[in-house]
């Protein structure tokens, strides 16, 4: 018997760099088997975004069709768009002992943890506004209009940080990406699954 995955939610406001951390943990090759959970949107496609890569990309009336099918752990409207996270999906890979990334919002996470109460959060925040509102000038992609309202919106995401289990200011890339990997690595090392993973030599070190 193999041990089941975890899910993690993984929060921050636009900007902070929660979707740069992620893919850092998933690159590392001395981590156990990990993903990302592939959201479904019905906003269009940014440069460089491939489809069922970055998002899967379906059209509103698609998507409501999948929200009456009961195909969501949770799913919101974001800016116009909409946003959801498969169930079944996520369901099938923690089956077979892969770690989930879930990256949502504090609204989203509270309707996963609703269905998946065993599911650990962490938030990570920037380490300050200066720094926040000139990561999201860097992007290039939205006006100041969009900026200004994205800085409001990472205000009231940030109130939010008491409700994880986890928390990471990312400062320096490098430390938070660390600080990241711990926790990750902590929770494989629980004694329920260490237990499972071990198993055979457990028995054979307690035999009498």
């Amino acid at each position: 018997m193999s041990h089941v995955g975890t899910l993690y939610i993984v929060s921050a406001p636009s900007g902070a760099g929660k979707s740069s951390l992620i893919q850092a943990l998933l690159s590392d090759s001395s981590n156990q088997p990990s993903q990302v959970s592939i959201s479904h949107t019905t906003r269009s496609p940014r440069p460089g975004e491939v489809n069922g890569e970055h998002y899967h990309f379906v059209s509103e009336t698609e998507f409501k069709q999948l929200i009456e099918e009961n195909a969501f752990f949770e799913w919101a409207e974001v800016f116009g768009n909409y946003y959801g996270t498969s169930r079944v999906a996520i369901e099938e890979s923690l089956a077979q002992g892969i770690d989930v990334m879930l990256d949502i919002d504090w609204q989203g996470a509270r309707q996963v943890r609703e269905v998946m109460p065993n599911a650990r959060g962490i938030f990570i925040l920037p380490p300050n506004r200066k720094e926040l509102e000139l990561r999201l000038n860097k992007r290039g992609q939205d006006s100041q209009e969009i900026i200004a309202k994205r800085m409001r919106e990472a205000q009231s995401e940030m109130s939010h940080y008491t409700e994880y289990d986890y928390l990471i200011v990312n400062d320096d890339f490098d430390t938070a990406t660390q600080e990241f990997s711990a926790i990750v690595r902590a929770l494989r090392n629980e004694q329920e699954k260490q237990a499972i993973k071990h198993s055979k030599t457990i028995s054979a070190l307690l035999e009498v």
